[in-house]
């Protein structure tokens, strides 16, 4: 065995990646080499650290040194200083964002002080291409319990006990799906794992399959023992290269050590799996469109009962679970039922992973024990809002959900709580907005990408919510009526009642939540021509105070479109008929003489 005196990891997720850790990687490699250093010290590629805005990540262990934002420029002085002389490199530190204060470890900072990771368990820590890493974590040794010490029964009834409920939006308790799935009569099932994942600001599972495949094909191989399939397929799209890759090696290094395939473990049970690429259609998120996608037909939702448990893919019974509920089957089976559901609320087991964005300082990949408030997951773990500006909202469960005020951030995130609010868990995009942030153009928004991405299969989704986007559209443009309010509410409720699938009938939701809470500035948008954040450009206006101007013309200069006139060292005026609202004038005065109203 080779024992090497530190490990250094180097994120490759996508964020990280994007941001050029693949050269840093390159260039660490190439250094250590330089100093004859390649029999001490192992890199390893590793998948989402969490932190995602801060990457190309690097953690030395064993300090837990965490460098960030790291260059190919930098690895010279970082190899020199960290592995050669064995002092910490204090430029590149992660620093706290709300106290500038720089943490020597991994174990100080507080963006993972308050998590708690179970889903994300080998996230961060091995490299996803190496299955030997992945065993080392107690991988497959659930599956190996489950053929070797369970009864299918006994597998179902740990899963209803350990409280775990679908994390792909709707909340149903796992055990029951299995159970169902189970008890259907088919001569041939399948397991189907939801990567489809189409939430705008939404990155779980994508990090999830990316840092620790092996933990889904892992859960899925022990699903289809308890519901009595054979074929797995994994339904993930095709934007997400990186996952597709890391997938398609787990499969091969899974099927060559006997984990997947026939007889595995030497106990009869056969179970193979087969990653089938979606074109990134939202619908598809919908089982029943995710199924008919898999079929080679146009993925539209159809109508329930009968649901997939009992008629799914090619008519037969069909387990649809998504990443995140998958990913908690192995330390569930390996570490009981009452401990999961220690962990968490009475009805929400567990944890939550969420996709943390917007404007908050730590934007990234948290996973949180369920009933952790808002407050917790935005001033603690997210380190706040950016500038001090004050929270006004958080956006939960993407275009399904909707938006929760500043005077909610005490409320607990579980299922129940979230829906008394008006929001609802999702699949766990969270989007927080700060004081700037309009919220009739957030509805709008949302309601653009749904009406967008509505398969058109039935009337109240393809054209309720057209209608709706066209009254948000008069209302930003500062052409909204009276009515409109009372237009958008009856239409909402309609939709809700009338729409074909869940992504239909929540589509309303960011529209009803903003109305819920923020309708005063719906109506100064109607009655007062008014964007009160200034953002809607149709209804702001620029003035200059004459008593700050110097007339130094500046302005004047940079208009593009001749809109502002006057004379050197007098007060400039701006013409509001000719004013594009370009904001240039207020981005280009020295002395701070113009407002934007």
């Amino acid at each position: 065995m080779e024992m090497y005196r530190s490990h250094v990891l180097v994120c490759g997720g996508t964020g990280c990646t994007s941001s050029g850790s693949v050269p840093v990687q390159e260039a660490l490699n190439k250094e250590i080499k330089k100093h004859n250093l390649d029999k001490e010290i192992k890199v390893v590629q590793t998948g989402c650290l969490g932190l995602c805005e801060l990457g190309p990540i690097i953690i030395v262990y064993p300090e837990g040194s965490m460098y960030c934002q790291v260059t190919p420029e930098d690895i010279p002085e970082l190899v020199e200083e960290h592995l050669v002389k064995g002092r910490i490199l204090e430029r590149l530190l992660y620093k706290e964002k709300a106290t500038d204060e720089k943490a020597r470890s991994i174990t100080e900072i507080d963006f993972y002080k308050k998590q708690k990771r179970i889903a994300l368990r080998n996230c961060g820590i091995i490299n996803p291409e190496v299955i030997e890493e992945y065993i080392a974590r107690d991988g497959y040794q659930a599956l190996g319990k489950v053929l070797t010490e369970m009864t299918p029964e006994e597998v179902i009834e740990m899963v209803k006990k350990s409280g775990l409920r679908g994390r792909g939006g709707a909340g149903f308790p796992t055990g029951l799906k299995w159970e169902f799935t189970r008890k259907a009569k088919g001569d041939q099932k399948y397991v189907v794992c939801n990567a489809d994942e189409g939430d705008p600001g939404a990155f779980m599972d994508r990090s999830a399959l990316e840092g620790d495949p092996h933990s889904v094909l892992e859960a899925m191989a022990i699903a289809g023992y308890a519901v009595g399939a054979n074929q797995g397929y994994i339904y993930i799209r095709a934007e997400y290269p990186i996952a597709v890759k890391r997938l398609e090696i787990a499969i091969e290094q899974a099927k060559k050590m006997g984990l997947l395939g026939k007889n595995i473990f030497g106990s009869g049970f056969n179970f193979d799996i087969e990653l089938r690429l979606g074109a990134g259609a939202f619908v598809c998120g919908e089982e029943t469109a995710l199924i008919a996608s898999i079929e080679g037909k146009r993925g539209e939702p159809r109508p329930k009962p009968p649901f997939p448990a009992n008629e799914g893919l090619w008519g037969k019974p069909t387990l649809i679970n998504n990443v995140e509920t998958l990913a908690n089957i192995p330390p569930i089976i390996l570490n009981g039922p009452e401990w999961f559901a220690s962990i968490g609320t009475e009805n929400s087991k567990g944890t939550k992973v969420f996709a943390l964005a917007g404007k908050v300082n730590n934007t990234g990949l948290v996973e949180i024990p369920m009933g952790t408030t808002l407050r917790e997951l935005v001033y603690e773990i997210g380190g706040g809002i950016p500038e001090g500006k004050k929270f006004k909202a958080a956006q939960t469960g993407g275009p399904s959900g909707g938006c929760i005020p500043a005077e909610h951030l005490d409320v607990p995130i579980d299922f129940e709580s979230l829906k008394k609010v008006g929001s609802i868990m999702g699949s766990g995009g969270m989007i927080i907005m700060d004081e700037d942030t309009c919220m009739v153009d957030i509805a709008k928004f949302f309601l653009e990408f749904t009406q967008d991405e509505s398969c058109g299969k039935c009337p109240p989704c393809r054209i309720g919510t057209k209608r709706m986007l066209e009254i948000l559209e008069r209302i930003t443009l500062g052409k909204g009526e009276k009515e409109d309010i009372k237009k958008l509410e009856t239409l909402a409720k309609n939709i809700q009642n009338s729409a074909l699938c869940a992504l239909g009938q929540t589509a309303p939701n960011p529209v009803l939540s903003t109305l819920r809470y923020f309708r005063d500035e719906y109506e100064a948008h109607i009655n007062d021509k008014k964007c009160p954040a200034g953002v809607c450009q149709a209804l702001l206006s620029f003035r200059i105070k004459e008593e700050v101007c110097k007339g130094c013309g500046l302005c004047a200069r940079e208009c593009p479109v001749d809109a502002i006139k006057g004379e050197k060292r007098s007060p400039y005026q701006i013409d509001q008929e000719k004013c594009i609202k370009c904001g240039n004038c207020l981005e280009k005065c020295p002395f701070d003489a113009i407002v934007r109203e």
